[in-house]
């Protein structure tokens, strides 16, 4: 019989989750968790960690709000649900109030999308909410938290930006954060604790950044349960991707990708789920490559549509060029479909290469090289998709790997990062 976990990491026997595994010929073995997030609670409170303060640059009401944001919503409920007093600062979202409660956490929404970080900064230095703790999200540009915040802080930053910026900011802003972020803020940061989502993050995050390795820490993000096997797969070769339209995701390529694989594949489907600013180009890449018949750009999903889709689906598929984990990988692992993916950072953890789908290595330097660029990524997608045996073995394994996976991990690793440097800030010296 295999294992589950309840919302507090508690071990629960999985019948309907193993039958609906059956169903589809897969296999679940007994799931992992990483410590108990009551326990860790516990530990806060003792430590004098009760009102914990989240700085955000974006929330969920955001129209481009992505993992990150998803990352943070996951950890702050489950905080809250366990006892914890938790607010959420952020800049505003059109339409949506300037303060409200969501599963149990504050949101306060206290600036526009660039005048959140002084005003942030701020507030602290001015000790306006006297949070006993502070969780800064570094999502591109930080908030400085080490020059203002009076408490125990850790950093949540998922990745390096590195090349993004000039990917979705005009010329000057664009130098602006990679001065930010490669000067400005590192030595800042250095005696910071900070977590991040990977071991391959961790590595760009030390030699980019060059924060020191002993302050970084790696929390694995989790998976929501509902994301479970059943259904049936789709009847005709089905690859999906999920992921704000935005240049990062290069689902541009992605489509040159497809295209290239259905002259082999000529019954292949797909779905690019998600929203963003590159709709519109998007949608005029797909008429340049004759796939308006094929390929389905359907939107924004609530996650039982996405819940469908990850079950229909023969693999999912990412050519990314940025990702702290890729998180939507791991989704559709745990309804037992594979991945083809980029080797970037982030990626070369969510997805074991040759097990549980296939890394693939591509030319990062933009769209130069044509076929030459999309042809390592449509091999091995193709390979995936006319080969049963393969698929079969690489979604079970990915069905493993993703049944350790816990958001009550996740929010128990996050905190205890926090705690520990609440006890450090009461050893003599600090």
């Amino acid at each position: 019989m295999s294992e589950v976990h309840d919302r507090h990491g508690a071990a629960l026997i999985g019948t309907e989750r193993e039958t609906r595994a059956r169903a589809q010929g897969l296999v679940l073995i007994p799931g992992t968790t990483v410590g108990s997030l009551d326990d860790v609670v516990g530990r806060a409170l003792d430590v004098g960690l009760r009102r914990i303060q989240m700085l955000a640059w974006r929330d969920l009401d955001d129209p481009e709000a992505g993992g990150s944001e998803r990352h943070a919503h996951q950890v702050a409920s489950r905080w809250a649900d366990a006892g914890l007093d938790v607010t959420l600062r952020t800049s505003e979202a059109r339409g949506h109030p300037s303060r409200l409660e969501r599963d149990g956490y504050r949101v306060w929404r206290v600036g526009k999308r660039y005048s959140v970080f002084p005003r942030s900064a701020l507030s602290g230095l001015l000790g306006r909410g006297s949070p006993d703790g502070v969780v800064e999200i570094w999502n591109g540009m930080p908030f400085f938290s080490p020059l203002w915040a009076r408490c125990p802080r850790v950093v949540f930053l998922h990745h390096v930006h590195a090349e993004m910026w000039q990917m979705v900011l005009r010329p000057w802003r664009a130098r602006a954060g990679e001065l930010v972020e490669r000067r400005l803020a590192p030595p800042v940061y250095r005696a910071t604790r900070v977590v991040t989502l990977s071991n391959s993050s961790r590595r760009e995050i030390v030699d980019m950044l060059g924060l020191r390795p002993e302050r970084v820490s790696v929390v694995r993000p989790g998976v929501d349960r509902r994301f479970e096997p059943g259904g049936t797969r789709a009847p005709q070769p089905l690859v999906i991707a999920v992921g704000r339209l935005v240049q990062v995701k290069r689902f541009d390529l992605l489509m040159d990708v497809l295209a290239e694989v259905r002259r082999s594949v000529p019954n292949l489907r797909a779905v690019i789920v998600g929203e963003g600013y590159e709709r519109a180009r998007l949608e005029a890449h797909r008429r340049a490559v004759g796939a308006e018949e094929w390929l389905e750009l359907p939107g924004h999903m609530d996650d039982d549509g996405l819940l469908e889709l990850y079950r229909r689906a023969w693999v999912v598929a990412s050519t990314s060029q940025r990702e702290g984990w890729g998180m939507t990988v791991s989704e559709a692992a745990a309804c037992g479909t594979p991945a083809v993916v980029s080797r970037i950072a982030g990626h070369v953890d969510a997805v074991e290469d040759g097990v549980s789908g296939l890394v693939v290595s591509m030319n990062m330097g933009g769209r130069r090289g044509g076929a030459t660029q999309t042809a390592p990524f449509a091999e091995a997608l193709r390979t995936v998709l006319t080969d049963p045996a393969l698929r079969a073995r690489l979604g079970q394994a990915a069905l493993r790997r993703a049944d350790g996976l816990t958001w009550e991990a996740t929010a128990a690793g996050t905190l205890d990062a926090l705690v520990d440097e609440a006890i450090a800030r009461k050893r003599p010296g600090r």
